[in-house]
């Protein structure tokens, strides 16, 4: 059985997670999915898990209770851990709205291995962009517990190692520079090895 080591070296290419939450609507899956566009197009393997591919299979059974959003958070930790092990670069893009749940989520990964990414924006920004329509239902009272609207979203406290971008302040391009510019000499290989 080969270790996470050697699928690294087959790769060229070093794993790990990086955990893109914040509220709806802040750009989270917009640069999460512009990333892996990004790495893609530069010979990474990557995967990225989000609401779409994980609520609409995996976690369908899974609501919106503070219990379903933790089971629904461990289960796809647990998924990111595995890809994680293959050797691949995961991009996950969750609200994630709890402190106590991106904690559990870097206990399952492992600590060294995930990088929590918040795409900071305003509510109202968020509710102006409103990409689904659901501060709108939210408003309306169509959507019980809507995390900003009736149910609250825990931004990282100072101190913690969240890397923070700012979505108000920066375009789209602007974020994604500025992530590759940190991702890559933690996902880059350092040298040709053979096996």
């Amino acid at each position: 059985m080969q270790d996470r080591a050697t699928k690294e070296i087959l790769l060229q290419q070093k794993a790990h997670v990086f955990w893109f939450y914040g509220l709806s609507g802040s750009g989270k899956t917009t640069l999460a999915t512009a990333l892996e566009q990004r790495l893609t197009s530069m010979g990474f393997k990557t995967k990225i898990l989000d609401g779409d591919n994980i609520r609409s299979g995996l976690n369908a059974d899974l609501g919106f209770s503070d219990a379903d959003r933790a089971e629904n958070i461990r289960r796809i930790a647990h998924v990111a851990r595995l890809f994680h092990e293959a050797g691949i670069i995961v991009i996950c893009s969750f609200i994630t709205p709890k402190r106590g749940l991106r904690t559990l989520a870097r206990e399952v990964v492992g600590e060294a291995a995930l990088t929590p990414v918040y795409t900071r924006a305003s509510f109202e920004t968020c509710a102006r962009r409103d990409v689904h329509g659901l501060y709108a239902q939210a408003e309306k009272g169509q959507i019980k517990e809507f995390t900003g609207h009736g149910s609250s979203f825990e931004p990282p406290e100072a101190g913690d190692v969240d890397w923070v971008v700012d979505t108000d302040a920066m375009s789209e391009e602007e974020a994604l520079r500025h992530l590759c510019g940190r991702i890559l000499p933690m996902i880059e290989f350092p040298c040709a090895i053979s096996l």
